[in-house]
């Protein structure tokens, strides 16, 4: 058994402990609170967006008029999916309880099933085997993708010569695929600020690699916000756009009852609201912004329109989850914790009494050895 000394100082140690992990979930509250007026403050705007683009569909066709079936943006093209990329996002840091590894785990399974040989006579709504490429937002989701799987290569080729004269990740170079799953960008910085200037770069080259045909379909795996409590983990197709203004969910992973407990008693002791936030009179202004039943006289084609409304549509989706899945990480590392904290509690009373055990029995002895001392005498 310890003795008193050393069991002091784990006590101090323990006590150490808990006074950062305290900090570290007031720090995490407050960036939480910000991270949640961020994705607040989106989101009239994504919505105003959406019901413009629904506006133009409802009245102009999404094909062309000279009758060969060319629909109006190459976004809209559904196709075979034989090569699919998989956006990642995850979180920089640790201490955030399951949130990485969630996130890891259903990007693993997406994997998976897409990898899966399609079984004609059992199920006929498989994909099939597929290529897939990863691109990562975070260094947790990198460091875990790039474990498991190889980086893609592109090569410069010489024109004139037509020899490689160097390796770099260009999308208008020439790919050299050697496995079926391959990492291909991190955009790990996209977290730093996360800056729309620099969020639209990072969608304009994905849009650019689906204009071109390099991929069939575009899915995002994050986890989705609500409040402290309304959380989950879900895979979202955002290429091609089927259904404008509804996200196509295809995988949705809710919260356990132990969790949204924990989650609940951490907000409540920091001061953060487990509700949903209420709609301000912003929000219901941007669902009636352009639904009026009334004709509408555009300047441009709709061909243009589409050309410069859909991109930034698909910017806006990932610009929101990046906010939306910041939020959640800031809410999962203050549960975690205010976890660490009670458990750092829990472990300091239990050493103080045994440290008071310890102490006691040495003074017992003590006495003992005195009185018998005193007899013998």
């Amino acid at each position: 058994m310890a003795n008193v000394l050393d069991l002091k100082r784990r006590i101090r140690s323990v006590k150490n402990t808990r006074q950062i992990t305290k900090a570290m979930k007031m720090v995490s509250a407050a960036k939480l609170r910000r991270a949640q007026e961020r994705a607040l403050q989106a989101r009239p705007y994504a919505q105003m967006l959406a019901n413009v683009l629904q506006s133009l569909v409802r009245r102009a066709a999404l094909y062309g008029d000279e009758g060969n079936g060319d629909v109006m943006h190459p976004l809209l093209v559904e196709r075979e999916e034989k090569n699919v990329l998989l956006l990642v996002v995850a979180g920089d840091k640790g201490f955030a309880g399951a949130f990485n590894s969630n996130i890891g785990k259903a990007a693993q399974k997406f994997i998976d099933y897409r990898r899966e040989p399609k079984q004609v006579t059992e199920d006929d709504s498989r994909p099939g085997e597929q290529n897939i490429d990863v691109e990562t937002v975070g260094r947790k989701a990198r460091d875990l993708f790039k474990r498991k799987y190889p980086e893609a290569v592109w090569k410069h080729i010489d024109e004139e010569h037509d020899e490689p004269i160097g390796i770099s990740h260009h999308i208008e170079d020439l790919r050299e695929r050697k496995a079926p799953v391959e990492v291909t960008k991190d955009l790990g910085f996209l977290l730093a600020k996360l800056n729309f200037t620099e969020v639209d770069k990072a969608a304009h080259s994905i849009i650019d690699r689906y204009e071109r045909g390099e991929i069939d379909s575009v899915y995002i795996v994050y986890n989705e916000f609500k409040s402290v409590i309304a959380q989950r983990v879900v895979v979202e197709k955002l290429l091609p756009i089927r259904k404008l203004g509804s996200p196509e969910i295809t995988v949705a992973e809710e919260m356990s009852e132990e969790l949204k407990e924990a989650s609940a008693r951490a907000a409540s002791s920091s001061g953060v609201s487990i509700n949903e936030p209420e709609e301000t009179e912003l929000d219901r202004e941007a669902k009636k912004f352009g639904t009026a039943d009334v004709d509408y006289i555009y300047d441009q084609e709709p061909a243009k329109l589409f050309k410069h409304l859909l991109p930034r549509y698909v910017t806006t989706q990932i610009y929101h989850a990046l906010l939306e899945s910041s939020a959640s990480e800031h809410a999962a590392r203050m549960t975690a914790m205010d976890a660490a904290s009670s458990n750092a509690s829990d472990m300091i009373d239990s050493l103080t009494l045994t440290m008071n055990r310890v102490r006691q029995a040495a003074i017992t002895k003590e006495i003992i050895e005195i009185v018998s001392g005193a007899s013998a005498i």
